[in-house]
């Protein structure tokens, strides 16, 4: 206003008094009456801008206030209340991940076609035959409670076909199940694909001495209960212990004397309840070594927790991991005590017994293993077995990832077993016809494998088996088993 009123005041005082002015000034003033006009209208233009600014800025702070989304609203506004949700969701991946972290899961899919040539004919289940099984384990760790950590373990399996397992068990073959990944729910029904709740079991690792420093802590106290699978913890081996990708037949799996023999007492679905305390030392680091002290239901109702205790299974075992040239080994020495064994001709006796696993590195790609069990006390049908074998890197033939191995067994049969008459098969025209023996000697298995890596999940594995003197029958014929093994893990 004072710019205008002094405007108009020079105006008029160039009108007033034109014959007083100079030519220069009069020129003078015009020009300065000119840039206050000017300045005039460009304040007008910043007081609009200010006003259209100061409204831009409550419909700015008007959308912000609001948790919706609207056409009306700024650009402005949309821009940050999506930059806000971008945040929030990644903070809600970041709760997700820290909650899973520690999470272990694993799932497996795997199917065996197998054929046999040397069965009876007629034989129940055929010579031919097709199984799947499936598995999915989770471990969930759970929050320490001081410097203890813990976890639950879960095991999930299901599947269907019995493979060739009951059309040996017919024959009387000590090694009576060829395909150790055949799995069918407790038996039930073929057309059933009953999904069992395999392992359940809890682990606290207790650091030691009770109480001390953790980070200084060499040593460890891990206990375990739940249901389980008993070779988790005893009589593990490196090179035999997987069917899903090493050897199929169960005597080369485990100790033949716990497994194919059934000192363990599994249930129906190979599992059972029971307790393991283990003492692990690792002041040497490279070569740790650990005791175990494990007791488990067993039998036909200590098995499925009806009277679990009630007649255990103690295992004790002894491992120490060696290095030759740098070149690891796992070296295990255990024994059992089976208050209520069956013998062969099914009384209840009191079983004892000894097992060695062993698994060493031979160089950049050979892995040797060797199993030996013995029954001290009790009487199977056979009492002693002996099983080794070697695993071969396919990097020796360009083809790192894929491995070849090869095993024998050999199963002495009982000193009771022999005085007694066994049952076999005729086997000169094949019929199911029965004949009785006198069982001597040792059972003989052979198996060969080849696990050819598809990709990194995915491996295909032919496999041949050859039984001699099937049961300690030295009239036995030999039987052949082809087989070709699919599998899937994730």
């Amino acid at each position: 206003m004072r710019l205008a009123k002094l405007t108009a005041a020079l105006v008029a005082a160039g009108l007033a008094l034109p014959a007083l002015a100079a030519p220069t000034e009069s020129a003078l003033l015009e020009k300065l009456a000119a840039r206050l006009e000017k300045l005039e209208a460009r304040n007008a233009d910043l007081e609009k801008e200010v006003k259209a600014l100061k409204g831009e800025n409550e419909r700015v702070a008007q959308g912000l206030d609001s948790p919706r989304l609207s056409q009306y609203e700024p650009e402005l506004t949309v821009r940050l209340k999506a930059v806000e949700k971008d945040a929030l969701e990644m903070k809600k991946a970041s709760k997700i991940a820290e909650g899973l972290e520690g999470i272990k899961v694993g799932a497996s899919l795997a199917t065996v076609g197998q054929h046999a040539w040397g069965l009876p004919k007629d034989i129940d289940n055929g010579s031919s035959q097709l199984n799947y099984r499936a598995d999915v384990s989770v471990e969930l760790p759970l929050a320490p409670v001081g410097d203890i950590d813990h976890k639950l373990f879960a095991h999930l399996r299901m599947g269907q076909g019995l493979g060739l397992n009951a059309a040996f068990s017919n024959l009387g073959h000590f090694a009576s199940a060829p395909n150790a990944l055949a799995f069918r729910a407790s038996g039930a029904s073929p057309d059933d694909s009953v999904t069992i709740l395999g392992q359940a079991w809890y682990q606290a690792a207790i650091p030691l001495p009770f109480l001390g420093f953790k980070p200084y802590s060499r040593e460890t106290l891990e206990l375990t209960f739940g249901k389980m699978d008993i070779f988790g913890f005893f009589d593990q081996n490196a090179a035999a212990g997987d069917e899903s990708k090493q050897f199929l037949n169960s005597v080369f799996v485990h100790n033949p004397l716990l497994d194919a023999a059934g000192e363990v007492g599994v249930d129906a679905n190979g599992f059972q309840p029971g307790f393991v305390a283990s003492y692990l030392n690792y002041f040497d680091k490279p070569q740790p070594w650990r005791l175990s002290v494990g007791v488990f239901g067993t039998g036909d109702k200590g098995a499925n927790y009806q009277r679990s205790l009630s007649s255990p299974l103690l295992m004790v075992q002894a491992e120490k991991q060696l290095r030759f040239d740098g070149l690891l080994g796992n070296y295990r020495l255990y024994g059992w005590n089976r208050s209520q064994g069956v013998d062969y001709d099914g009384t209840l006796n009191k079983h004892t017994g000894i097992g060695a696993s062993i698994d060493q590195r031979v160089g950049d790609g050979i892995r040797l293993f060797a199993r030996y069990g013995k029954l001290v006390k009790g009487e199977l049908p056979f009492n002693q077995a002996v099983t080794a074998g070697a695993e071969f890197s396919g990097s020796y033939w360009s083809r790192g990832a894929d491995a070849l191995g090869i095993a024998g067994a050999w199963l002495q049969s009982g000193k009771g077993y022999r005085t007694s008459t066994a049952s076999a098969w005729l086997d000169d025209n094949q019929s199911l016809l029965a004949y009785s023996f006198t069982p001597q000697g040792a059972e003989q298995v052979a198996e060969v494998y080849y696990r050819y890596r598809v990709s990194s999940q995915f491996e295909l594995s032919p496999d041949f088996q050859y039984v001699t003197n099937g049961g300690g029958n030295a009239d036995a014929k030999s039987v052949k088993v082809f087989a070709v093994r699919a599998n899937i893990a994730y």
